[in-house]
């Protein structure tokens, strides 16, 4: 059986089941352990399937940005303890990139206290809420409005960031897995990339809830994240897998 067929069986069983293992797919197939493996990491590559400990299954997709104020409501201990978490990891007189998203807002809470940052956003929350609540230096990307999200989007707001030496960029994700971050609007993976490119050190901050879902692009792959902060919520099994997939992971609690 060539890969293409064995590609297709996979993909009709794990429609049909939603959860396979890869003992039953070895069986099924008649194909070595490897060889499903190497199959499974083709499809995932391509966004059919998710891998799972000893398994694969169907991604969770979304199919649109959540507005702000959706996010709001979204786990909202687990946004706090995570912007704790990263609040402490920065350095004074730090230059700093905050994306936009209800988690990095979280921790521009954390740094209303200071007044050594330049913190950088293209978020227009944070931008308003550092304008009453910080003494920190403050940049704004600008770029493409989406009122939804209330932040700067497109090429312009990567223009703004490519011309800039950032220390610590802080990036949000939509929603997210071993193999990286996803978002259903591409005006976004061109800041993402942007913001990862200027930065000398890049920061993923993404609770347990949005794990394991993919979207239609992807914006940047795991292992360019040098740190990766969540929650207590991730699984096992996922702890286990990011070790493999991506550099140091904070579980804020």
């Amino acid at each position: 059986m060539i890969p293409v067929e064995r590609h297709q069986q996979i993909l009709a069983l794990v429609a049909q089941r939603g959860v396979v293992s890869i003992a039953e797919l070895t069986d099924r197939l008649r194909v070595s352990h490897m060889t499903i493996r190497r199959d499974l990491q083709k499809l995932e590559e391509q966004g059919a399937v998710l891998l799972v400990s000893g398994g694969v299954r169907s991604p969770e997709r979304l199919a649109s940005e959540p507005s702000h104020l959706d996010k709001t409501r979204l786990s909202s201990a687990e946004k706090q303890a995570i912007g704790r978490a990263a609040a402490a990891i920065i350095p004074r007189h730090s230059c700093i990139y905050l994306d936009a998203g209800t988690t990095t807002l979280a921790l521009a809470r954390e740094l209303a206290g200071r007044d050594d940052l330049t913190l950088v956003t293209n978020d227009f929350v944070i931008a308003g809420f550092l304008i009453e609540s910080s003494a920190c230096r403050m940049i704004h990307t600008g770029g493409n409005l989406c009122r939804e999200n209330r932040s700067c989007t497109g090429e312009a707001a990567a223009l703004a960031l490519r011309n800039l030496a950032i220390d610590i960029a802080f990036i949000s994700a939509s929603c997210w897995g071993a193999r990286g971050i996803f978002t259903p609007d591409e005006e976004k993976v061109v800041v993402k990339r942007a913001a990862a490119a200027a930065s000398s050190k890049r920061v993923l901050l993404a609770d347990s809830s949005k794990y394991n879902k993919v979207a239609t692009w992807l914006a940047l792959e795991l292992d360019q994240f040098d740190q990766l902060i969540s929650d207590a919520g991730l699984s096992a099994a996922a702890q286990q897998e990011l070790k493999q997939r991506s550099g140091e992971t904070i579980l804020a609690q």
